[in-house]
Formats: C-alpha cells, structure tokens, sequence
C-alpha cells in the first residue's frame, strides 16, 4: 500500500462561478444597488423591484463561454444595471400614457435611453448592448416581415431613438422593422427625434419630448405636462427637474466610475469560452416597473359601484357589427407562417415546459384519481375477493370477503380558455399565456376533459371600418362600440389537441394583437360553452388588464366597456349554469369576479391555471357556488 501526504482534493467550483460573480458585481457596481441580488437560472431574464428587495434574473451560462456569447450575457446585465442607476420608477409612472400602445412605445424609448447612456459613456457596455441586441432579433421572427403591419412600432421606434443618441445602426435582423417605419416616423415626428439628444440625461425632460413624438403621430392622450402647467406648476416643476438634474448627473457619475469597473471585467473575462444561453424573446422582454402600480392606478381612475349596478351594460350599443369576424386561427394566415410562429412557439417552451408541465402533471394524476375505478372491500355481498381468500385458508372460521365496486361522481366536462390577446400582452405574457394553453389542453384530453382555446382582439387600432362609418355619417352622438371585432378560435372542443397544435403559434403573429373589448368577448365565449352538451361547462379568463378601446372610450363615458363587462360577468355568475374563474396578470380582476385571482408576473400564470383548475375539480368541489376571493401575490407599490 502506497502512503502519501498530500491532501483530499477539495471540491472544485464549476468553471463558469468566476464569470457569474464579475457580472453580478459589475451590476451592483454599475447600478450602485449593493443589495441587488442576481440570480440564474433556466429561463429569461428578469428585473423585480419589490418591498423585499431588487432582483435580476439572468440565464443560466454553461460550463463553456466563448467572447460573443458572454457578450450577450453581459449585455442583459448592462440592460438592467442602466435601467436601475438612470431610471425614477416613480417619476416614470406619473408620465407614463395610460393607452397599451402608447405605453408600450414610451417604455421601449425610456429603455433606450437608459441603454443609450451607458453606450455613450463606455465603449465596453456599447459592445454588450449591440450584442445583446443582435441575438434578440436575430432569435425572432424579425427578418422575413415585409408588412408593416406585423413590425412592432416600439421597437422600430427604441432602434431609431438608439440610433439618434448614439450613432449606432440597428442590428441587422431588425433593419427591415426600422426601415418599414423610417420614412413614416421622420415625416411625422423628425423635429421631435431631434429634440431627444439635448434631454438625454433629464428623463424628465426627455419624457416631455417622447409625449410630443406620440402627439405627432397621432398617439397622444391626456399629456400629465399639459395638467401640470394648467395648475400652474411650473416653477415647483423646474425645481424638481433642477434636482433631477443634479440626481441624474451625480447617477451618471456614479455609473461612469462603475463602468470603467465593467471595462476590465470585460478584458478579465474575453477568453472564456463556450456557449450560453441567450434570450428569445423578441419584444416585452425588461419589466416594466410602471406595472406594480397599473392596478392601482386604475383603480383610482374607476369609478365605485353605485346603487344602480343592476343597470349597467343595459344601454351598451354596437355602432356596427357589419365588419366583426370570428376567424379560425388557421385561415388568419397561410400554414407555411403558422408552422414558422408554432416553431417559435416552441423554442420558447424550452425553458417554461418543464415548470407547467410538473404543475400540469400534478393536475392529470388528480384527475386521474377521481376517474379510476375504486373499490369497497370487507362487505357481505357483492364480488368476492379472491385476494382475502388466504384469511379462510388459515382460519376456515373466518367468512367469505366481498367487494363491491363505487361509484365515482366525475362528469362530463368541458373547459374553455379565453385569452385576452391586446397589444399590453405582447411579449412575454402572451409567449406564457400560449405556452400554459398548450401544455394544460394536452393535460386535459389525456384525462378526458374536451378544451376549447379562445382568443380575443381587435381589427384595428383606434377604430376600425366601424368608426369609419360613424365618421361618415356625421358622428351621431353615443355611439357605442366603434371598433371591429376579432374573435379567434384556435382550438374548438371537439377538435384533438394534435390537429390544433400548430395553431397556437399565431399568438406569436406581432400585428395580431391589437385592443380588448372584454364583455363582448366573455359573452361569445359564455354562449359558444352554453351550446354544449357536457355536464359541467367552465370558463377561464386570463388578461392583463381592463377593457380598453381608444375610439370607443373617446366619444362614450370613461367606463363604458368596463361597465358592460361587469354586468355580462354578474349574468353569468348569477344566472348561468357555467362557472366562471378569472385570473388577471399585474391587473386586479378580484373587484370583478367572484372566483378570481390575481398575478403579479406572467411566469405565475401556469401555477395559477392549474391550481385554479384542481380546485373546480376537486372531487368534493361544489359544483357552481362560487369560492372566496384569494390572490396569489400582491403587485408592489
């Protein structure tokens, strides 16, 4: 036997440790939040801000990274390091348009900004940006758009804001989107991407600017400067900008000192190799922090139940149903397509898959349970039970055991998912929204449950051939609806989950998704449901937020769509025999539905399905009464 001294070898740490430490202290550095906690895992990145602390999600690198792919990884820490170090949460929720698609462009450009910024002081957090960027739209479906109807404005528009403060040109995979809307954009709103540069590190001053540019191309709404200078404000608000000044710049001296930390990090770490895994996700990919407080907002902007509630949605009106369509997901567009966003679809199931499918499975094995046979044993009558006949063998004094089969009380069921597909869904939670749907149909067909897929949205953007005709007519005044529906099937209920597959992939489709009528889409979904034969019929809304269409809102009272979907929902829970749940993404639906839930993140939505789902059919679940109202989490101030 050979001796030795030398010592156990000790656990060595994977090789890419080293690498995730200097990019989290980098972050912390750049974005002077020492207690920034950064984590990494299998899914996409993610930046919360919340009472309990700040945290950034990044994917999780394998053991291998190569220059380019750590220049990505890097890029996204930038990303949320700028966005925490030059960004008032606060002060960006005041500003920020109440409109889905005006908001959507005010978020891409605010993120423009902050990334601009740091592009501009540090040429090493350029690069990261720009190769950040590059794999987003190079891993979407950016590069065969020819319409500009399917390229999304805020995107076009952050590319051409990047490209005006700091020279550089969009990624390549994007440059059919920017050169859709190039000449648009300068012909409209050219003085105002002008002005942007000289406001660049005021982001007050900059979101003053970004509300001219959406006035001027016909995207303005009630401007919060206009309501300020009407109180007379202004000096209190040039106070606040000079303060803001001296924050912003005393920020930005902060994140210069930091970033000279990133440029040697970035010489440290240049050999590593290997490959890592980036982004898909093509739009809505950094949260919005604005959204904690959308539900609050809103709240304050509704107004109370009154005594009447009784009568609400009785005076709704439809100016016009001539041009409303209920489409079948797979004549929206030709299959070579559908296949194209289903194969999307499925890149981005890589990472969500295994989380909803553990949920999914837990569900099917309690569906299961209740559909198996069970049994009665130790009876006198029934079936004998040839597994108890070893008792009589050994004691002939004991007595014949019999068995007698239970009945089970599972009945015919029938689930239908109606998905708000509005322009606020675009990105991620439409992405999870799709991915939920698909696991959770192929859950409950295995178990014998038929599952129906809605979808609903709009023609147009503020207003459709609807609103044309009322214009036409010399705008009559109540008009009611003014917009054109579109209600999408992408899976009926007697269709198999196989042959419907590729159909979800049309949630994937950027100039899908446009406003939401919410009441009229729950009352064709309700009627659709009331039509089948099964025993037991349930409903499941999922959206993001209230009812919202521009051209409607603009020529009846403020709460119009809101008040007639609260009245086609108390129809249903009052009178119908299908059961309603609701589960509402950074928007409170409990105010709304009686069995309701609310999310804070898109990633919570499998989880809320599927618990929502083993509650209904839970084997001693009532089978309408309705369940209290609960929420998983609260959205943060």
């Amino acid at each position: 036997m050979s001796l030795t001294n030398r010592k156990p070898a000790s656990k060595t740490e994977a090789p890419q440790e080293p690498f995730k430490r200097a990019v989290a202290s980098c972050m912390r550095a750049m974005s002077g939040k020492h207690e920034l906690e950064v984590a990494y895992a299998a899914d996409k990145p993610g930046l919360t801000q919340t009472a309990e602390g700040i945290k950034a999600r990044l994917p999780e690198p394998p053991r291998k990274l190569n220059a380019e792919q750590a220049a990505i990884l890097r890029g996204q820490g930038d990303a949320f390091a700028l966005r925490l170090a030059l960004h008032d949460v606060a002060l960006h929720r005041r500003l920020n348009p109440q409109g889905p698609a005006a908001r959507g462009v005010f978020e891409a450009v605010e993120q423009a900004r902050c990334e601009s910024i740091g592009s501009q002081r540090m040429s090493g957090v350029s690069t990261n940006i720009t190769a950040m960027l590059e794999d987003r739209y190079h891993r979407g479906p950016y590069a065969e758009i020819t319409d500009r109807a399917d390229a999304p404005l805020e995107d076009a528009l952050a590319l051409m804001v990047r490209e005006k403060l700091t020279g550089q040109p969009p990624p390549h995979a994007a440059r059919k989107i920017v050169e859709l809307w190039r000449d648009f954009i300068n012909e409209r709103a050219g003085a105002d991407l002008d002005a942007l540069a000289p406001a660049i590190t005021n982001q007050r001053a900059f979101g003053k600017v970004v509300h001219k540019l959406l006035e001027s191309l016909d995207m303005g709404e009630d401007n919060p400067f206009d309501r300020e200078d009407d109180n007379g404000d202004d000096g209190a608000d040039d106070k606040s900008d000079n303060r803001q000044n001296d924050d912003g710049a005393a920020e930005e001296d902060a994140s210069g000192d930091s970033m000279e930390m990133q440029k040697s990090d970035d010489a440290s770490d240049e050999a590593e190799e290997g490959a890592m895994e980036a982004d898909d996700a093509p739009s809505g990919e950094f949260p919005e922090e604005g959204d904690a407080g959308e539900a609050e907002e809103a709240a304050e902007n509704r107004p109370p139940s009154g005594a009447n509630a009784d009568h609400r949605g009785l005076e709704y009106k439809i100016y016009s149903t001539r041009h409303d369509e209920t489409m079948h997901a797979e004549d929206l567009c030709d299959a070579e397509e559908l296949d194209r966003l289903r194969a999307y679809l499925d890149k981005q199931l890589q990472n969500l898959s295994p989380i909803v499918s553990r949920l999914a499975n837990r569900l099917q094995r309690r569906l299961m349970a209740q559909q198996n046979r069970s049994w009665e044993f130790d009876l006198e009558e029934g079936i004998l039970d040839p597994a108890r006949l070893s008792r009589v063998v050994i004691d002939a004094q004991q007595p014949l055991s019999f068995k007698r089969e239970k009945d089970m009380n599972f009945r015919d069921t029938v689930v239908t998912l109606l998905l708000d597909n509005s322009g606020s869904m675009r990105g991620r939670p439409i992405t999870v929204a799709a991915t939920c749907a698909d696991i959770l149909a192929r859950t409950l067909e295995r178990c014998g449950v038929k599952v129906e897929i809605l979808g609903f949205t709009t023609k147009a953007w503020k207003g459709g051939m609807a609103r044309e005709a009322w214009l036409a007519a010399g705008k009559p005044a109540n008009p009611g609806r003014l917009n054109d529906l579109r209600h999408i099937v992408y899976k009926s209920a007697d269709a198999p989950w196989r042959r419907a597959r590729k159909n979800l992939g049309l949630m994937m489709r950027e100039g899908l998704l446009k406003e939401n009528i919410d009441g009229e889409a729950l009352d064709w979904a309700h009627q659709r449901l009331l039509g089948r034969n099964e025993q037991r019929k349930i409903l499941m809304m999922i959206s993001d937020g209230a009812p919202v269409d521009d051209s409607t809102l603009s020529v009846n009272p403020g709460n119009y769509l809101e008040r007639h979907l609260r009245h086609i929902i108390e129809e249903i829970e009052v009178k119908s025999p299908v059961e309603l749940i609701a589960i509402g993404i950074g928007h409170d639906v409990t105010r709304y539905y009686r069995r309701a839930v609310t999310i804070v993140d898109a990633e919570e939505l499998g989880g809320a399905m599927t618990e929502k789902l083993a509650e209904l059919f839970a084997e001693n679940a009532p089978a309408v009464a309705p369940a209290p109202k609960r929420r998983l989490a609260h959205s943060a101030a």
